[in-house]
């Protein structure tokens, strides 16, 4: 589907395809690129350009061919008169807010975000408390805890996934409680070994030889009874005569 454009983004692309030598597609490929990157960033795959992509605003700028610097010049200086065009004129039709086409794709009661952006097919808006996420037309509102967000991140190649980063360190935001909307998929945890099996200690036992080990005890009836035991056993010749009076004495020492 063509994106639509008012008078003056037409006006626009037409301008920048005639100075740059590409098509108008290609002119407004890179748009809603820098568009959806809030006009400060841009993820991007235009065949003009190298194929995939990334720009930021004063920082890096990532091209298929990442030894050609002629291109990369190319898209840095495109993306920065797009950025420049989108902080000054209005070259989208304005869209209701809440709806998918509008820059205020968010529920209008969270006010105006901290922050906001956009990867492949998910936006996200950070306001005081508050997470908005959008993927594939659903907005999902989260409750961002006592998180101070400071940083967001997206697994390569993962169109579904959003790692935030606060004083907390990194955490996703499907792990974030939900105030309104689907949700975002749980990304598989494949990294962590289960958590350990709680088993009790054993009991204490004493040790007699060769003999099985009885149970600890202190009372005068258990150390008799135990002493009968090891007299059996000794009766039997599973016990030395050294070892029935050690362990017989040891016991004795008990009462």
């Amino acid at each position: 589907m063509q994106q639509q454009l008012t008078p003056a983004g037409q006006h626009l692309v037409d301008d920048l395809s005639r100075r740059y030598g590409l098509s108008r597609d290609a002119v407004t490929t890179m748009l809603v690129a820098v568009n959806n990157g809030g006009g400060t960033m841009a993820q991007f795959w235009c065949g003009e350009l190298g194929g995939g992509g990334q720009w930021m605003r004063g920082g890096m700028t990532m091209v298929g061919d990442m030894f050609n610097h002629g291109l990369k010049s190319t898209v840095d200086n495109l993306c920065n008169e797009l950025s420049n065009a989108l902080a000054t004129m209005q070259l989208f039709p304005i869209a209701p807010p809440g709806s998918r086409n509008s820059s205020q794709w968010w529920p209008g009661d969270l006010g105006s975000p901290f922050s906001s952006g956009g990867q492949n097919n998910i936006r996200y808006a950070i306001f005081a408390n508050r997470l908005a996420v959008e993927l594939n037309g659903q907005v999902t509102v989260y409750d961002t805890l006592n998180h101070s967000i400071g940083g967001v991140s997206q697994q390569q190649g993962n169109d579904q996934s959003l790692s935030f980063s606060s004083q907390f360190g990194s955490f996703s935001a499907a792990s974030l409680p939900v105030v309104s909307g689907p949700g975002l998929p749980q990304p598989p945890q494949t990294h962590f070994a289960p958590p350990p099996v709680w088993q009790p200690a054993p009991e204490p036992v004493a040790s007699f030889g060769n003999a099985a080990p009885l149970p600890a005890t202190s009372s005068s009836d258990d150390v008799f009874a135990l002493i009968e035991k090891l007299s059996r056993l000794h009766g039997v010749g599973a016990l030395t005569d050294a070892e029935y009076n050690a362990k017989k004495s040891e016991l004795l020492s008990r009462i």
